[in-house]
Parts: C-alpha cells; sequence; structure tokens
C-alpha cells in the first residue's frame, strides 16, 4: 500500500509540475518561478521549447515511478529498477536548487520536488 500510495502521489505532483510547465509553453508570464527567474514574464520562444522538453521529461519520469509500483507500463519494469534511483538523484538536485534559487517565487516548488523524491524513494525501496 505504501507503494501504491507514494506512486500515486508522485504522479499527481509530477501532474501540477507538468501543467505548469505546459503553461510556461503557451505563454503564461510566469517566468520567474522558473529557471531561478531569468526570464520574468513571458517565455521566449527558445524556453517555451525547453519547458515542452520538461514535459516530456516529466510524463516518462511519472511512468516510471507507476511501472516500479506495477500500476502502469509493465514493459518499463525492465529498466524502472535502476531508472527510478537516477530520478530519486535528480530530484536530490532539483530539491537543493530549488531551495537555493535566486528567484523567491521559484522556492514554491522545493517542497514539491522534496515531497517527489521521499515518495520516489519509497518506491524505489518497496
Amino acid at each position: 500500500m505504501p507503494v501504491t500510495l507514494s506512486a500515486i502521489i508522485f504522479a499527481g505532483l509530477t501532474g501540477i509540475v507538468i501543467i505548469f510547465q505546459g503553461c510556461l509553453a503557451a505563454g503564461v508570464p510566469w517566468g520567474a518561478a522558473s529557471m531561478g527567474g531569468r526570464y520574468p514574464g513571458k517565455y521566449p520562444p527558445k524556453m517555451r521549447v525547453v519547458a515542452i522538453i520538461n514535459i516530456l521529461i516529466l510524463l516518462f519520469m511519472a511512468a516510471i515511478v507507476l511501472a516500479e509500483a506495477d500500476l502502469l507500463l509493465p514493459q518499463l519494469k525492465s529498466f524502472s529498477g535502476i531508472a527510478i534511483w537516477i530520478i530519486a538523484g535528480y530530484l536530490v538536485i532539483g530539491t537543493v536548487l530549488n531551495t537555493i534559487t535566486p528567484s523567491k517565487i521559484e522556492r514554491i516548488w522545493a517542497p514539491v520536488a522534496l515531497v517527489q523524491l521521499i515518495m520516489s524513494v519509497i518506491v524505489a525501496i518497496g
């Protein structure tokens, strides 16, 4: 049960980040809450492409965690056991960067990344 619930929480939080990235890609002026606040307001076109790439990466991360928890895409199970630890490492970095960012508003993502990290580790250990 903890593994299943952790994977679902991870996927839900990842969905929130995906929606945020989609808004950035669509031109919503939330750039101050991302990339250290380097692009306040609307993202420039190149950064909108980056936001779309981020969405794809986030979808893959959620799929890996859900596969490792035996909730989705069993074909990913063959490498999800290793990939989930890569995701956890990425989230360690993300938590730190979102904590130390010069953009105060971007710091709202630090607890999200931390909870994602904890949930991914629970799934990985489970």
